[in-house]
């Protein structure tokens, strides 16, 4: 069957159910899939587990579905920038598991690896590790992490040829690679796509037998989490700088 759809909401419509694990690559705004992400919304499933390393902010990214009212459960590692995701989570009406950000990416790689659980150091004292097993390796405690394997994985590429093979571009890499690993199914989309045989493989990140569904993303502006400026030092006056 042909990887690439003609739109995300035929991508999507075949796999989507209430009450199943969503992965979903991107870090804050950088690199998330929005075309599959408004998808999701537009389905008008609920009760969902979201996987991500953050849920957006408010409006934007993930934070859609939490405003439509259908995530049930976050398993992330920040949360800090989307007001109404606090405010539910304070509210009791989003259950949220907190995982430090290095082990939700172990977590996910460990989960499209097969290995369902691994050991850290990373939590071992803090409220992350309680009710989990512990372990001592050389004189270390050490705290055991399950894999996580989700029901759906979402991803964004910047370049992808027709066999779902992905190539991402800079720091919107981020999570997606080990997300799009960590799905039974995976879905990509990407700004590029090209015919089988055009990219360099040793440019691949993602191989195309992780990826069962492929779209063409829309060309849509990239939004910013937080724009941070400073002037320029051939602006500014000799006299501000002397001072």
């Amino acid at each position: 069957m042909p990887k690439l759809k003609s739109a995300a909401a035929e991508a999507l419509h075949d796999v989507l159910r209430d009450g199943i694990t969503l992965a979903v690559g991107g870090f804050g705004l950088s690199g998330i899939p929005a075309d599959l992400i408004e998808a999701v919304r537009d389905s008008g499933v609920k009760d969902l587990t979201v996987v991500s390393n953050n849920m957006g902010v408010d409006g934007k990214g993930l934070g859609i579905l939490i405003e439509a009212g259908q995530v049930r459960k976050v398993i992330a590692s920040y949360v800090g920038e989307n007001r109404l995701f606090a405010e539910q989570y304070l509210a009791g009406v989003l259950e949220v598991e907190f995982t430090p950000q290095g082990t939700l990416a172990e977590r996910l790689r460990a989960g499209g690896a097969g290995i369902p659980a691994f050991y850290t150091k990373t939590g071992v004292g803090t409220l992350v590790a309680e009710g989990k097993p512990h372990e001592v390796f050389d004189g270390e405690t050490y705290v055991r992490e399950r894999a996580i394997r989700a029901d759906v994985a979402l991803v964004h590429a910047h370049t992808a040829d027709t066999d779902g093979n992905l190539i991402y571009r800079h720091t919107a890499r981020n999570f997606n690679p080990v997300v799009a690993t960590a799905g039974a199914v995976t879905l990509a989309e990407a700004e590029v796509i090209v015919e089988p045989g055009a990219l360099d493989p040793n440019h691949i990140v993602t191989p195309g037998v992780y990826v069962q569904h492929l779209v063409r993303a829309s060309n849509r502006g990239k939004d910013i989490e937080q724009r941070t400026v400073r002037p320029r030092a051939d602006r500014i006056s000799p006299e501000l700088v002397n001072n």
